[in-house]
């Protein structure tokens, strides 16, 4: 009885552990399909987020505020930016961060005010230890490119400034400006001859790397060559302009040869032509990359942002409503056109008087996908709140600050970065000391002392401006302007406002302070 139970119970105690065993194993095999499919939902769900905007930033080289069809000019077609205005969300008081062209697309790349990271003018490099928003975007989950204009440094590979180095996966730029037929590098190998019209052949591009990425949005960047000079038009955007010469060739002005690399003097009518056509072609550009959205679905969910990186160079800006030009912190060297597409959020047409500038995009993008602010000095402030209606008025002034390296006697410029990955390979039809390529700089920048405060600047805030220049004799220069009811800057008021004009410079000087302590390199600290 005994034997029989204990069999009995023997049976039942393997069975039992087969029975076990069985359901470990089943355990075990659903543990892995269910991890490697999760795996896969992983990968899937970082890659396809549908909350996650693509998001494409496009910047025209120097294209002026009036210089569209919207903005009221009297001979440009610009039939898609006048769409994108008419649509989305039209920008009429946008700011480029600098009147000249590498600062301000620094100031993209970082939500910095360039002097931070020493690069003051066109042709002086980013800084390495600089955080990109490509490389934000990039932790967010994007798949990031660009494609044209760089200026922040050389574009060959190797550089520390490189696009690839500042987050970008893949590149097909130039170190400065183009023409028709350019020479652009791929991903930092020599530079090849593209030919066509240099704009379509940038949004090809993009929309080749779109289409490699159907699993992950994406972040492109395009920065154009146009309509910086020298010009050089198609045909049929030619045609478009045949009578301007009979309007301007009555005068002249003066830009680079496309036939020799150096400096001519044409009619006006003639150059205005030509500079037309480029920023028609460009606008076409934008129009083929709506229309791929438009047939891809895509459309809904893209974030389109379009600006010009400073005014439009003096002598070949015939209608510019305000005071200056390229070069200047007077509204005709920062103020830029700007609209921007995404109708997922901007639902309904709408324009805006706020004070905004090239700085804002990095903030705005982290804003977007969720990603916190690099922990040092950032200039520019979040859009989002105001494309959301819940903000009306910018809560803190901006700067602007054409500034400039230390000129004093004592002082010996120490090269920031290795002079031999500071030099261009893609050459451009306007020569530089003889030489078709590009040599970039940036120093180090070991103390504060008093002269570096100096050089053109301007302290923006929801109505007043203050602009001070030095003069030749040392003296200074101070105007302040009411921008709201004044934005040619034809009345200096600072006589009838000491008090806000003396708080202004105050709280200008301040900020000041902190641009030359991040010079210095304590932010990398």
């Amino acid at each position: 009885m005994k034997f029989s139970i204990h069999l009995r119970l023997t049976n039942f105690y393997l069975t039992f552990k087969t029975f076990i065993s069985l359901v470990r194993y089943i355990s075990f095999l659903s543990a892995f399909f269910l991890l490697n499919s999760c795996g896969e939902s992983e990968k899937s769900t970082k890659s396809v987020n549908p909350t996650l905007p693509n998001v494409v930033l496009l910047m025209g080289d120097d294209h002026g505020w009036d210089e569209t069809a919207y903005n009221g000019h009297p001979f440009l077609q610009t039939p898609v930016l006048d769409e994108m205005a008419a649509t989305g969300f039209r920008m009429n008081r946008f700011y480029s961060a600098s009147p000249v062209c590498s600062p301000t697309r620094g100031s993209v790349i970082t939500g910095r005010y360039p002097n931070r990271y020493g690069t003051f003018s066109a042709n002086w490099s980013i800084r390495p230890e600089e955080i990109s928003i490509a490389n934000i975007m990039k932790k967010a989950g994007y798949a990031t490119a660009h494609f044209g204009k760089w200026h922040l440094g050389p574009v060959k590979e190797g550089v520390p400034t490189n696009p690839g180095a500042m987050g970008f996966d893949e590149w097909l730029s130039h170190d400065n400006f183009f023409e028709l037929d350019p020479y652009l590098s791929r991903n930092g190998a020599d530079p090849e001859l593209y030919e066509g019209e240099s704009s379509e052949i940038l949004i090809a591009e993009a929309i080749k790397f779109i289409d490699k990425h159907p699993d992950k949005p994406w972040f492109i960047v395009i920065w154009y060559g146009s309509p910086h000079e020298p010009y050089s038009g198609l045909a049929e955007d030619l045609a478009l302009y045949d009578e301007i010469p009979g309007h301007y060739n009555h005068q002249t002005t003066k830009l680079t040869s496309n036939e020799t690399g150096a400096s001519v003097v044409r009619p006006m009518g003639d150059v205005l032509r030509e500079r037309f056509a480029e920023i028609t072609a460009m606008d076409r550009s934008l129009g083929q990359l709506r229309s791929f959205f438009k047939k891809q679905g895509l459309q809904q969910n893209t974030l389109l942002w379009y600006f010009g990186d400073n005014g439009t160079p003096a002598g070949q800006g015939v209608t510019i409503p305000f005071r200056g030009a390229k070069g200047k912190v007077y509204e005709g060297g920062i103020r830029v056109p700007c609209v921007i597409e995404w109708p997922a959020m901007i639902t309904s047409p709408f324009q805006s008087e706020f004070h905004a500038v090239s700085s804002d995009v990095l903030p705005t993008l982290c804003d977007i996908v969720g990603e916190p602010l690099p922990n040092r000095p950032i200039d520019g402030i979040s859009l989002l709140p105001l494309m959301q209606g819940k903000i009306q008025e910018r809560p803190s002034p901006i700067g602007f600050w054409y500034g400039k390296m230390r000129q004093a006697d004592d002082y010996e410029p120490i090269p920031y970065i290795d002079p031999a990955l500071q030099t261009g390979t893609s050459p451009l039809v306007k020569l530089m000391g003889g030489s078709p390529y590009r040599t970039f700089k940036n120093y180090h920048h070991p103390d504060i002392r008093e002269e570096d405060y100096q050089g053109p600047r301007a302290w923006l805030d929801n109505q007043f401006k203050l602009v001070i220049h030095e003069n030749e004799d040392g003296s200074s220069l101070k105007e302040l302007f009411d921008i709201k009811a004044d934005s040619a800057e034809t009345n200096n008021i600072i006589h009838q406002f000491p008090d806000i004009a003396q708080k202004m410079e105050e709280d200008m000087k301040e900020w000041q302070f902190s641009v030359l302590e991040s010079l210095t390199g304590k932010d990398y600290h």
